[in-house]
This record gives structure tokens, C-alpha cells and sequence, in this order.
């Protein structure tokens, strides 16, 4: 599957409107974001577009706007962040990467739902116990908020075996891709399909939408969840980093 720069500018569009955050702000085009807790993305400048002249005066800019909220000032960059020299701007301010997140993409088709996959248009209360479980716990109150806040269209993914929630999933459309969020599996019951069925049943509604992606970002050292969407056909198409100073 061949990847092109405006496939993978395009599903990072995706993925920027399918979490947003709760305050943002445009400095010079690229997307100032504010939300408290520990998530990353949501707390951190997204570098798709920039329209000023003036890199160096567009990062003084990020920084006074963290440093007056006595923030961390954290920047997102990928393959593609404009302009091509921030991330060069950036280490030169004594900035540092963290660990690397890698997009994977594949083309839609059209799948067979499993029977045992529900779908509802917003989060209910057993979906969240698996979702906000899995998560490190200064995220759960900000990511709570944010899940209503998800524009359409979108869908939530339950797996229920044996009465209970098991597994759940998010899928999100912008920019002619489907954005998968949120994957999550109870630890007493992985490897035994559930994750296979929610993205299956995942991929069955985003066909039914008007895209031709779909994709998700997984940190590029989580080789189980890799291997799961290799063999679900997702190829590795781009790498996002955040910066630190």
C-alpha cells in the first residue's frame, strides 16, 4: 500500500478533529492545545499548517501561552509538520523527544460484523469502565469530557461476551478517513478474539461512511497491538513525536 503526503496529512487532520482538545488556540496556523490532565496530544501545539513568516516568533508565542498557565510547553510534530525546520528550531531551544507514536493506515473494505459487537452513538457507562480503565488515571477525568465532545460522525464499539463489555473501540470521520480511538481490552480476556471483533465491526460502519482510510496511532514500541493491525492489514505510514523543553 503505497502512502502519499497528502494521505498522511489528511489522517492527521483526522486525528486532530477526532480528540479535541478543550481550549485551542491558532498561533500562525498551527493549533495551540490546552486540557489539563495527562494526555499528550491534547496538551500539546499540532504543526500541520503554518501560514506566518516567523517560526521563532511563533514559538515564543507557544511558550508564553503554556508558561502563563504554568503549563509543560509541548509541541506534536510528523512527516509532514510545517515548516520543515521547526523540529531543527526546536532541539536548537533545548527541546527533546519522547517516545515515537506511529500511524498505520489501510484502505477500507467492506467486513463482516460480529454478532457480539455493539454500537451506539455515544459512550455508555459499561463501555467507559473498559475504556477509562486501561488508561493512566490523571487522563480518565479530562478523556471523559473530551469522549462527548468528539464531532460526527462517529460511533462507539462495545464487544460483550459472557453479558459484559469486553472490548471497545471509537471511530471518527474527517477529511475522507476514519479514525480509530480508544481501543481497549479487558486484561482478563485478551488474545481471545474481542479486539479482532471490534474492529472488524469498526471497520463494517466506517465502509458504510464517506472515506477511504482508515487508520490509528499506537506507540511505535507496543509490538502486540502492531502485530494485531499488521495482520488486520494496516501498514505503518508515518511517525509522530512530541517535544518538550
Amino acid at each position: 500500500m503505497q502512502i502519499t503526503r497528502e494521505d498522511r496529512i489528511r489522517m492527521e487532520r483526522a486525528h486532530v478533529r477526532a480528540w479535541p482538545a478543550l481550549r485551542t488556540a491558532d498561533i500562525d496556523g498551527w493549533l495551540w492545545r490546552s486540557s489539563g490532565g495527562g494526555s499528550q496530544r491534547a496538551n500539546s501545539v499540532s504543526t500541520i499548517d503554518f501560514r506566518g513568516d516567523n517560526p521563532g516568533g511563533a514559538i515564543d508565542a507557544v511558550e508564553a501561552s503554556y508558561v502563563a498557565l504554568d503549563l509543560p510547553v509541548r509541541f506534536q510534530t510528523f512527516d509532514e509538520t510545517s515548516p520543515p525546520e521547526l523540529i531543527d528550531l526546536l532541539r536548537k531551544r533545548g527541546y527533546r523527544k519522547g517516545d515515537p507514536t506511529t500511524t498505520m493506515f489501510k484502505r477500507v473494505t467492506s467486513t463482516t460484523p460480529s454478532p457480539d459487537v455493539e454500537v451506539q452513538d455515544a459512550p455508555w457507562t459499561e463501555w467507559q469502565e473498559v475504556y477509562l480503565s486501561a488508561i493512566i488515571e490523571n487522563r480518565r477525568a479530562v478523556n471523559a469530557i473530551i469522549l462527548d465532545q468528539i464531532p460526527r460522525p462517529r460511533a462507539f464499539f462495545g464487544c460483550r461476551r459472557n453479558g459484559k463489555i469486553v472490548a471497545t473501540a471509537l471511530c471518527a470521520v474527517g477529511f475522507g478517513c476514519a479514525v480509530i480511538e480508544c481501543a481497549a481490552t479487558r486484561f482478563d480476556v485478551r488474545r481471545a478474539g474481542a479486539a479482532r471483533a471490534v474492529l472488524a465491526g469498526l471497520e463494517h460502519w466506517a465502509s458504510r461512511q464517506s472515506v477511504d482510510l482508515i487508520g490509528l496511532q499506537v506507540v511505535a514500541n507496543n509490538e502486540p497491538a502492531i502485530a494485531l493491525y499488521r495482520s488486520l492489514g494496516f501498514v505503518a505510514g508515518s511517525t509522530n513525536w512530541y517535544w518538550v523543553r
